[in-house]
């Protein structure tokens, strides 16, 4: 692969990873959101995070067609002709207050994710040496979840300004259908901005990705013939899941618990990502290399899982200590450990890229895919943490299960990456 290093390209491909994240953690704030406005329960309303996160999985082959065929470019613009489709979907799913068109808008905007995600993550991996590849995608992540900060934000602002409690119990029919149609306006606006984006994208200077043939000794071979693809795709599968869990569970759980407030919570979660991808923009690989941070990950994980489980549901103290001098509103122990799943997430994503695609040479656009199909475990494994928890009755509880996802996390971590073969003949 031959290096290219350009700030203009890579501008236009954070503008990218910044959309990425507005748009896939306004789900956390959909979620309680359409509870209501679409009278679900709570495992009804986890069909937000199925919808968007399957497009993933259905469409992550399709689209890396698309790019053997257009190049990366041409199918970043493709992408995001898809996302406005999607935008502009949302704008008779508010006036009908449909739940079933919900999901397909949700569908649409996660098909043209994917193919900017299986675009755009393998450039930012090959733009440069990829001993450092989980440094330049940490940057990214720092705008991804920057995003992921700003829209819960501003979503409950604009949306929620004056409403006490986002509840169908309190609120009139009157109220709730004019509460869906305030969705129209910022879907129409998201749609505008994505039109603009296709066109700096086709005019922009993005060079495409080109491999050398000394780079492709595999190029017939098929993509599950490569170990560390596999086993990556398999751990971001968990990854992606206990991420979504962290990110968009955190506001149904804490309204459970009837914490004010409970549709911004998303925000907390990704500011505890921000601090964990400042982690991996100064330590890697400097100080820390990516087998390492992603080992820290897992366990990190499965510590804070623990404490979720069997800390308090009143107490404030642990939100007290870390953040009670700022002002900024504390949250009960149990809640507050979710928020900071963020840090121990952050560096997941960064470090598993790398690692998976080394060495895939034109099989690169395959590898990514197979990678991006594994988003789906943020469809599958949210619904599977919501019918736990009302099976169990316990919520809180529930958040044991992710264990399962960080233990894989830390096999591939240790060993999996390492595989470079299924077997030794």
């Amino acid at each position: 692969m031959e290096h290219k290093s350009s700030l203009f390209p890579m501008v236009i491909i954070g503008i990218l990873f910044f959309i990425f994240g507005f748009v896939t953690w306004l789900n956390g704030s959909l979620i309680p959101f359409l509870k209501v406005i679409c009278d679900l329960n709570q495992f009804q309303a986890l069909f937000v995070t199925f919808a968007f996160y399957i497009a993933y999985t259905v469409m992550a082959l399709p689209m890396a067609y698309v790019l053997d065929k257009t190049g990366y470019k041409n199918g970043m613009a493709i992408g995001l002709g898809v996302m406005v489709v999607g935008s502009l979907l949302f704008i008779p799913a508010a006036l009908s207050a449909n739940f079933l068109i919900f999901l397909a808008a949700l569908f649409t905007l996660g098909t043209g994710l994917t193919i900017l995600q299986t675009a755009s993550n393998p450039y930012v991996v090959y733009i440069g040496p990829i001993e450092s590849a989980a440094m330049r995608i940490s940057i990214m992540g720092l705008i991804n979840k920057s995003a992921g900060v700003l829209v819960p934000l501003i979503f409950t602002a604009l949306i929620l300004s004056d409403i006490p409690s986002l509840s169908s119990e309190t609120l009139t029919q009157v109220q709730i259908d004019e509460l869906a149609s305030r969705l129209i306006t910022p879907y129409i606006v998201m749609a505008l901005v994505l039109t603009g984006l296709i066109a700096l994208v086709k005019f922009s200077n993005i060079p495409e990705i080109n491999f050398n043939e000394k780079d492709d000794p595999y190029e017939s071979h098929s993509i599950f013939a490569f170990p560390r693809v596999v086993l990556g795709a398999i751990a971001l599968f968990f990854y992606v899941g206990i991420e979504v869990i962290a990110g968009d569970t955190i506001g149904l759980y804490a309204q459970s618990l009837e914490v004010a407030n409970a549709t911004a919570l998303t925000s907390y979660t990704m500011v505890f990502m921000v601090f964990g991808y400042l982690v991996g923009v100064f330590f890697i690989p400097k100080y820390l290399s990516q087998e390492k941070a992603l080992t820290f990950s897992a366990l990190g994980g499965i510590l804070l899982l623990l404490g979720v489980s069997f800390s308090s549901q009143t107490a404030h103290t642990i939100s007290e200590v870390l953040w009670g001098w700022s002002g900024v509103p504390t949250l009960p122990d149990s809640v507050a450990l979710i928020a900071i799943l963020g840090f121990a997430n952050a560096l997941v994503w960064p470090t598993i890229w790398p690692l998976a695609l080394e060495g895939l040479g034109k099989n690169t656009a395959k590898g990514s895919a197979l990678l991006i199909m594994a988003i789906a475990g943020g469809a599958v494994l949210p619904l599977i943490f919501g019918k736990i928890a009302a099976i169990t009755g316990d919520m809180q509880s529930a958040y044991l299960a992710g264990i399962v996802c960080y233990l894989f996390i830390l096999a591939y971590a240790l060993k999996g990456h390492k595989i470079t073969a299924w077997s030794s003949r």
